[in-house]
């Protein structure tokens, strides 16, 4: 199938990047699905072509000669916001339809300057959009058209109370497309409130890993995972390798660990300044860092060309998490290694990743590093406190009152 035969415009089809000779599944399926102008629920594996699968249906829609804001893609992240921006841009100046960014962590005035231009579409997080829109510096009442990338995130709890508001500010009729790669069950529900008898479109089984990516996991001491991963780095010839860590302060920790062993490393998370976030990835991207450490900032969408690795420091408490930070290797139909450190401690998070993709996943040993740890039993390691002895010591006021009267 090409471009040509999903009924996109002419002006669309010709401003396609020559490397997209041919639309991948979901694009072919999601296409024509949101150019009916019904709403769409479409599910995917990471890497296979979401972006431009509600991207180009919606440059399509567009009118160009209005100079008001036609629509809307809401993204979890700043960076997923970047590269979504991007993306669009490189088929929209090519058509003359401008795209505007909005993201926290930024100066408000560079975005007030891209909003002064009258883009017609708008790429942003819920915050700072919300910000945009109480401050009436940003209008939707010409609105066609609601994006929901990643929306599986969106929809949960952290963004939810964001996303109704943002809701209230939307016109009464508009088309809402919602795509991810995961959808939780208990998600379901809340589509309803974002969704109106949506068109459901599946390129694959929900929740799924791609079958290009090989997925190994060791079972190493907690103890042992630093020098674990230090090996694996040393003893393969990657040139870049991302790995996911849950904590930003282990983020940090851990790199320091990795700059000791001479490995060129660097981290981020959200803590870090947005100038500094965008510069390390794009120094990770140019392979002037061979080791990214990160949080799950980037565990969804961002897209790196050919990262060979990608590596769990440790599993993410959810499981969908597992399939996003996964899915950063082996996009496009290329080949990629997804490698887990996993220590006894992790049962629980690793059955969970097991039921929610179907899949084995057996653990392996690694060689060089025995397994010393035991299984944890459930049972108390400490014997019960006693309440009163400690109510007791905190009503002391001296060292005198410590020790024993004779």
């Amino acid at each position: 199938m090409t471009f040509s035969a999903l009924k996109l415009s002419p002006q669309v089809i010709k401003a396609l990047p020559s490397q997209l000779e041919s639309p991948t599944p979901i694009q072919q399926l999601a296409i024509p699905a949101a150019l009916s102008g019904q709403d769409v629920l479409a599910l995917a594996q990471t890497g296979s072509g979401k972006t431009y699968a509600f991207g180009l249906p919606l440059l399509t829609s567009l009118d160009a000669t209005r100079e008001q804001v036609q629509a809307v893609v809401i993204v979890p992240t700043r960076e997923l916001a970047s590269q979504v921006s991007a993306s669009l841009r490189l088929i929209g100046d090519k058509i003359g339809v401008r795209i505007a960014t909005l993201c926290g962590g930024v100066d408000q005035s560079a975005q007030l300057l891209e909003l002064e231009k009258s883009p017609q579409v708008l790429v942003a997080t819920p915050g700072r959009l919300l910000d945009f829109l109480n401050q009436e510096v940003v209008l939707l009442d010409g609105v066609s058209q609601l994006v929901f990338d990643e929306a599986d995130r969106l929809l949960d709890m952290g963004f939810w109370p964001d996303i109704k508001r943002l809701l209230t500010f939307m016109p009464s009729k508009y088309q809402s497309l919602c795509f991810s790669a995961t959808m939780p069950q208990p998600l379901e529900k809340v589509l309803a409130e974002v969704l109106d008898k949506p068109l459901r479109v599946e390129a694959s089984a929900v929740n799924s890993v791609v079958e290009e990516v090989e997925e190994r996991l060791y079972l190493v001491n907690k103890g042992s995972k630093a020098q674990a991963l230090i090996a694996q780095i040393k003893q393969s010839s990657w040139q870049q390798v991302l790995v996911f860590i849950s904590a930003r302060d282990n983020a940090d920790a851990l790199a320091k660990k990795l700059t000791k062993a001479g490995i060129s490393v660097a981290a981020l998370h959200g803590d870090k300044d947005q100038s500094v976030r965008e510069q390390t990835l794009a120094d990770f991207k140019n392979n002037t860092i061979q080791v990214l450490i990160a949080t799950d900032l980037l565990a969804r969408g961002i897209h790196v060309d050919a990262l060979p690795v990608v590596i769990n420091f440790d599993l993410p408490a959810s499981a969908p998490v597992y399939v996003h930070r996964v899915g950063r290797t082996a996009r496009a139909g290329q080949s990629g290694l997804a490698i887990s450190l996993v220590c006894h401690g992790e049962s629980e998070a690793l059955a969970a990743i097991r039921s929610l993709t179907n899949r084995a996943l057996p653990l392996q040993e690694l060689a060089g590093f025995p397994v010393t740890d035991k299984p944890t039993t459930g049972e108390r390691k400490r014997a019960p406190r006693d309440k009163q002895a400690n109510r007791r010591s905190a009503k002391k006021r001296s060292i005198k009152q410590f020790q024993k009267r004779s």
